[in-house]
């Protein structure tokens, strides 16, 4: 199946539709707790009917309508994955809505329109690998806050063993009260919620999450600075938005109507998983995603297939008996007086 890029910029360019790259998916799974922690598993009697996925840079809303088709009831642990986040204190957090808390992407979920409670699993990795257990014997919060509360407390030999793990990286900076070294997070975060629902048989069941994405953004973007090395930023952009002529020559032309050096855009990096959505049993029936820019003003691109624009800043995708197969990657580049 081909995938279609997302060219809209109203204003700067008309919005097209090209063909390229792989298509979008889904997000929900069933799960077991295992040895190690939560562990994604297949359902062979729960089918997702429906799910309708909504993505910005402020808000991401889901819901999914599950069916029992067997003929007992079903408890399993539903499990909802959030891509990984890794903490940069020295460049700025402005990726995570709320640094310092558990929950910091304000996750909520509904069951048959009631609130319910979920779980959270946390794991923090350095250089690939899970360090969660060191963290919590040094007594070192998984989220931590912009006090560095937790690490410049830890005795001087430790900074240096984060430093090699790839947990932490020392920051040093003067602001106004002399020369300062604080020992800064720098591991990647792993975060699940979860909680146990009971499917029972022949009945639907409605579920709804809502979150804050933890975007990733940019004062300007890869795409600014052209390059052929199959490794550089700017080709891994191109690839994995589904980039296509069209969208960089509005980014061109906006260039030059602002008399600008490079195209005066920053980015915001959306990043949504939806591969788990082939968890439950047989493809999910229908899916719907839209995917809304923010403003008109803005340039919006990503592999999906069959798009349809519906607003001036939304697009819709629709599929029926859709499997996932790849997660979601949205980009977005913004006026820069707008970041």
């Amino acid at each position: 199946m081909k995938a279609q890029s997302a060219i809209l910029s109203i204003g700067l360019a008309a919005g097209l539709f090209a063909a390229a790259g792989t298509p979008a998916r889904a997000n929900d799974s069933s799960a077991e707790i295992a040895v190690g922690g939560l562990v994604l598993t297949k359902s062979d009697d729960i089918e997702m009917r429906s799910e309708d996925l909504f993505v910005s840079a402020k808000e991401i809303r889901v819901t999914y309508h599950f069916f029992n088709r067997s003929a007992r009831d079903k408890t399993v642990t539903v499990a909802f994955p959030t891509p990984d986040v890794t903490l940069d204190f020295i460049d700025g957090l402005n990726s995570i809505p709320h640094e310092g808390s558990e929950n910091f992407l304000d996750f909520s979920t509904k069951v048959d329109g009631k609130a319910v409670p979920t779980q959270i699993e946390a794991k923090a990795f350095g250089n690939g690998v899970d360090q969660t257990a060191l963290l919590k014997q040094l007594g070192v919060p998984l989220y931590p806050d912009p006090t560095y509360e937790g690490l410049d407390g830890l005795p001087k030999e430790k900074w240096d063993e984060l430093e090699k793990l790839g947990l932490a990286m020392v920051n040093e900076y003067d602001a106004g009260k002399g020369w300062e070294r604080h020992l800064a997070p720098s591991w990647t975060l792993k975060t699940t919620f979860h909680f146990q629902q009971t499917f029972p048989a022949g009945r639907e069941v409605v579920i709804e999450h809502r979150y804050k994405p933890a975007t990733g953004s940019g004062v300007g973007t890869a795409l600014a600075y052209p390059s052929s090395e199959p490794d550089s930023e700017y080709v891994q952009y191109l690839r994995k938005y589904c980039v296509e002529k069209s969208f960089l020559a509005a980014m061109e032309r906006a260039r030059v109507a602002a008399k600008a050096d490079n195209p005066p855009f920053g980015d915001q990096r959306i990043s949504y998983i939806l591969k788990t959505g082939a968890n439950w049993a047989g493809p999910i029936k229908d899916f719907r995603l839209v995917v809304d820019k923010g403003s008109p003003d803005y340039l919006v691109t990503f592999c999906a297939d069959g798009l349809k624009k519906i607003s001036p800043t939304q697009f819709e995708m629709r599929k029926t008996n859709f499997t996932p197969t790849a997660d979601l990657d949205v980009l977005i580049l913004t006026p820069r007086n707008d970041n």
